[in-house]
C-alpha cells in the first residue's frame, strides 16, 4: 500500500462543495475524484482533504491523500487522473508520502483569499470568482479592522452554525487587504486552521466595516462577545478561493511577507 498525495486546483461554481455527498444532492469535488480513480484502476479509495471548501468555492493549491494498492507509477497519476476528470477540476502533482501523513491532521497553516468586485456595475468576467458589491467600499478602514484580526483569539463569534468544531481558538497570522486594479478588493487569511464559514464571515465583517456600520476599534469586542449575532454577514461562496496548505515549517510571515 502507497499513501498518496495529490495536489490539485479547481473551479467550485458546479459542485455542491468537496465533501462526498448522496448523489441526490448534487456532484462533489471529492465524489469526482474517488469516482475517477475507481475507473482507472478498479479500486475504490476514501480520500482525506486538507480543508473541506463549501459550495462554489474555488481552490488553487486544495492538498488530499488516499492510500491505494494500484501499481501506477506516481508521475503518471496526473495525466491519467486529468484523462478523465471534468475541465474544471485539475491534478497537478501527486507522491508517494509517509504513511502517517494526512492531509487534514498534517497540515500546519493555510491561506484563503477572497475576492470583491467593488465596481458599481459588475465585471461580467469575474462574476465567478468575486463576490459583487456596488457600494464603495473604505479600503483603509478594513486595512485597519483586519490589524486586529491576526493574533490567536476564540473566534466563535466567527463561526456559521453546522460545523463540527468543539474549540474554537485558532491563529490568524496575517489578515490583509490589499486594493488590485480594476477596482478589485484582495482579503489574504493565513492561519493554523479556519472554523465553518470563518473567513466568509470575516470578510463580511470587514465589508461592514468598509461601508462603514462598524468601527475598525470595534473588532476586539466583537471577537470577545463570542456571540454570532455580532458578526452577522456571511459572504458569498464565489470569491473564496483556497491557494495553499503548508507542512513544512516554514513560516507564514516568510512566505508571504509581500502580503
Amino acid at each position: 500500500m502507497r499513501n498518496i498525495r495529490l495536489k490539485l486546483a479547481y473551479d467550485g461554481t458546479n459542485y455542491h462543495g468537496f465533501q462526498r455527498q448522496v448523489e441526490s444532492v448534487g456532484p462533489t469535488i471529492q465524489g469526482t475524484l474517488e469516482s475517477v480513480w475507481a475507473k482507472l484502476v478498479d479500486e475504490e479509495v476514501t480520500l482525506a482533504m486538507a480543508g473541506r471548501t463549501d459550495a462554489g468555492v474555488h481552490a488553487l493549491g486544495q492538498i488530499v491523500n488516499f492510500m491505494t494498492s494500484a501499481r501506477i507509477p506516481e508521475d503518471k497519476i496526473p495525466k491519467a487522473f486529468n484523462s478523465l476528470l471534468p475541465r474544471d477540476i485539475r491534478i497537478h502533482q501527486a507522491e508517494c508520502v509517509s504513511d502517517d501523513f494526512n492531509a487534514r491532521w498534517s497540515a500546519k497553516w493555510k491561506r484563503y483569499d477572497y475576492l470583491l468586485d467593488n465596481k458599481p456595475i459588475p465585471d461580467l468576467f469575474k462574476r465567478l470568482y468575486a463576490a459583487h458589491e456596488p457600494i464603495p467600499l473604505n479600503i483603509t478602514l478594513m486595512q485597519q479592522a483586519a490589524r486586529f484580526l491576526e493574533g490567536r483569539h476564540n473566534f466563535k463569534t466567527f463561526a456559521a452554525s453546522g460545523g463540527d468544531s468543539k474549540r474554537f481558538e485558532r491563529t490568524i497570522y496575517r489578515c490583509q487587504v490589499s486594493e488590485l486594479e480594476n477596482q478589485l478588493i484582495r482579503v489574504s487569511c493565513v492561519g493554523d486552521g479556519f472554523l465553518y464559514h470563518m473567513v466568509r464571515i470575516i470578510v463580511g465583517t470587514l465589508m461592514d466595516v468598509g461601508k462603514g456600520r462598524i468601527l475598525p476599534g470595534e473588532i476586539p469586542e466583537i471577537i470577545a462577545s463570542q456571540e454570532r449575532k455580532r458578526a452577522r454577514v456571511i459572504a458569498p461562496a464565489q470569491g473564496l478561493t483556497l491557494v495553499h496548505v503548508n507542512y513544512s515549517d516554514e513560516s507564514p510571515f516568510e512566505v508571504f511577507k509581500d502580503l
